[in-house]
């Protein structure tokens, strides 16, 4: 009896050997991923769900170093990244013309929001155009809190005071913090100034920010996220069979559908709405 119980178990530890390395999916030669991506898609949530899914899936591991979108392409530029995940149009076009990319691919959108105190001191709750609520808060010497990171939000709070016609540089009422979003929003509700943001790291943080909507829904506040991979001709030793994994799981079926509803059971909306395969120029229609 204990014979036969020994030779079971013998085979059994056997044919596990034939049978475990069919099961386990091949692992990349060069593990690590670095991905430079904007500060909205790490304090919104979005990435702490994302990345253990690709993870386990692919076997990379992601390194994220969060930062504002005109750094992550600095970055991409000298090689020190990967992969982008981005959300500054004007700026990952350049990127993408002097070859330091190979693919930009849409992912998703979200929207900037103007957000202030209660109070409101400037009157510019339910105003219809971004660049008219600004010039109120100039007008009234209301304070505004940038990031003044070059990052994506400061991108297009930029083309708002363009849009507005508006000094802003060097204005006592014009203050920056040199932070990613949810820092700056921390400082912003401290102080109870106005302030631009993606609505997706709002609505992760509002409940500690006393911060209201005032302003929303022009055209202009659009904010679009693309994922590009470096240009490995340009930076050989990238990880580019990563970054282009990382860059198909992005845009893939399973994905969107995660995008679609993240932050519906907590927020009653989705914090981004997934666009892969859509044109750029349909979108916020």
């Amino acid at each position: 009896m204990k014979k036969a119980f020994a030779s079971m178990i013998m085979f059994a530890l056997l044919a596990s050997l034939f049978v475990f390395p069919a099961t386990v999916a091949a692992q990349p030669a060069q593990k690590n991923v670095i991905m430079a991506t904007t500060t909205s898609t790490q304090d919104s949530g979005l990435l702490d769900v994302l990345l253990p899914i690709f993870e386990k899936k692919t076997g990379y591991f992601v390194k994220t170093i969060s930062v504002g979108s005109g750094q992550a392409m600095a970055m991409g530029a000298k090689g020190e990244a990967d992969v982008l995940l981005v959300h500054s149009p004007a700026a990952e076009k350049k990127f993408m013309a002097d070859g330091n990319g190979v693919e930009r691919r849409l992912v998703m959108h979200n929207d900037y929001i103007i957000l202030g105190p209660p109070a409101d001191p400037a009157r510019i709750k339910g105003m219809k155009k971004a660049s008219e609520a600004f010039k109120k808060i100039a007008a009234t010497g209301s304070i505004f809190m940038s990031r003044g990171d070059n990052s994506g939000t400061n991108a297009k709070e930029k083309d708002i005071w363009k849009a507005a016609g508006v000094k802003y540089e060097g204005e006592k009422w014009y203050q920056q913090t040199g932070l990613g979003m949810g820092q700056t929003l921390a400082v912003a509700a401290e102080k109870k100034t106005y302030t631009l943001a993606d609505r997706g790291t709002y609505l992760a943080l509002q409940k500690r920010l006393g911060l209201d909507i005032l302003v929303e829904g022009d055209g202009i506040l659009l904010n679009i996220y693309h994922v590009i991979e470096v240009n490995p001709k340009k930076w050989p030793k990238a990880n580019f069979a990563g970054a282009k994994a990382f860059g198909d799981f992005m845009v893939s079926k399973e994905t969107q559908a995660i995008i679609k509803t993240f932050g519906v059971d907590k927020y009653g909306s989705p914090l981004f709405f997934p666009d892969a395969g859509k044109k750029e120029e349909a979108l916020g229609q």
